[in-house]
């Protein structure tokens, strides 16, 4: 199999449960670099935090997919893109929400900066160093947002009978989290677009992941490969299925598909 760009997930995929990567699986991807391979990070994370938890090596090497889409930067080429959400959109998504559920737990991310309601502590829960930015309500429902994030309880039907036709929304992990973004927004249409530009065949893109915001990139790339703790969704439409993000399942196909010759012992 001869492919031209790899596309990894993070959380829950190319990163353990310690959210850290392998010293097996960066040696892998930075082979694959030297050799002429497009890396790419597509996650639904911020870009700090994928600064968080790449080492150096990977930042480097790697082009970026954040926010599920919504946000696409390429240093070594000059490429960025972002799809954000209409303001007046927002004040009323958000108006919805609270008046279901006062207490919902509100995000809003634009571009790299996170912003809430209420002092909200995320340290442990999402694995983040820093927690949002307190906002008042009108300046929350003033953001032209790149993503919004939901934790608690709202009408999920009404939700997207009303908003659907807005918005890109996604229930992740395991259906504690909802994601909302532009409709324009997504890891196949930022891929795609991205891979376009570099003159790339989606045919030729291998994809790991393991949530329900993989579901689209694996219906368009090459060879979708999901992890052994995938939801049961993406395992069906994958063409294989790899071990655990806690037993290297990246490195294991990398290696087996893609390296010309990779000592796992190197150091």
């Amino acid at each position: 199999m001869a492919y031209s760009a790899v596309v990894l997930d993070l959380d829950g995929t190319l990163l353990t449960s310690e959210k850290q990567v392998s010293d097996r699986s960066k040696r892998v991807i930075l082979r694959l670099h030297q050799q002429g391979m497009q890396i790419i990070f597509a996650t639904a994370r911020p870009p700090r935090a994928v600064k968080q938890f790449l080492p150096q090596e990977l930042l480097e090497a790697g082009l970026f997919v954040y926010y599920n889409g919504a946000l696409t930067i390429c240093k070594q080429y000059g490429i960025e893109s972002h799809e954000s959400m209409a303001a007046s959109d927002c004040a009323e998504l958000i108006d919805f929400c609270l008046l279901h559920n006062p207490d919902v737990e509100l995000g809003v991310e634009v571009r790299d900066e996170w912003f809430s309601l209420k002092e909200i502590d995320y340290t442990v829960r999402m694995n983040v160093k820093g927690n949002p930015v307190v906002r008042t309500l009108d300046e929350l429902r003033r953001c032209e947002a790149t993503k919004v994030l939901l934790t608690g309880a709202v009408p999920y039907e009404e939700l997207h009978r009303n908003f659907g036709s807005k918005f890109n929304i996604l229930h992740t992990d395991r259906g504690e989290l909802i994601q909302i973004s532009s409709l324009k927004a997504s890891k196949e249409a930022a891929v795609s677009n991205l891979c376009g530009l570099l003159d790339i065949s989606m045919d030729d893109v291998i994809a790991f992941g393991d949530d329900i915001n993989d579901y689209g990139l694996f219906q368009q790339c090459g060879w979708p490969v999901a992890m052994e703790n995938a939801i049961d969704e993406l395992k069906a439409i994958a063409r294989e299925v790899t071990a655990s993000n806690d037993k290297d399942g990246v490195a294991l196909i990398l290696e087996r598909y893609l390296l010309e010759q990779v000592p796992v012992n190197e150091e």
